[in-house]
């Protein structure tokens, strides 16, 4: 299984950016997708996830509003959108899958629910 996660760069307080996450050596549909992001000298905390068919999403409070998250199960990706960007925001951000039933459209916000982790992306905002 792997999980390639791009799209992290350097950007300016109020950019966008968006990232995307290419699953492969999975069964993508039978996954929710989470991203997650770890700050330099803190805890890696959940950011956004949805659920496996696209229905149901879980935000951090932090990011509310300001991202957001979809999914392609023909092409198994995730992408996160992120807006109004904060210097807050700089972390690496990874995604993640975690399997769920045929009709369970629930999204964990725990890391340790979550079986396969990408690699992560570096996204930087200056102020």
């Amino acid at each position: 299984v792997q999980l390639q996660a791009s799209g992290g760069g350097l950007v300016r307080a109020g950019d966008s950016l968006t990232l995307s996450c290419a699953a492969s050596g999975l069964t993508f549909e039978m996954y929710a997708m989470g991203w997650f992001r770890r700050a330099a000298g803190k805890e890696r905390e959940f950011a956004v996830g949805i659920s496996r068919h696209d229905g149901n999403t879980e935000h951090a409070n932090s990011v509310k509003d300001r991202f957001t998250i979809s999914r392609d199960n023909a092409k198994s990706t995730v992408t996160l959108t992120m807006n109004s960007l904060k210097p807050e925001d700089t972390a690496v951000y990874y995604c993640a899958a975690q399997h769920r039933g045929r009709y369970d459209t629930r999204v964990s916000t725990r890391d340790s629910d979550y079986k396969y982790w990408g690699q992560g992306t570096q996204v930087t905002v200056s102020s």
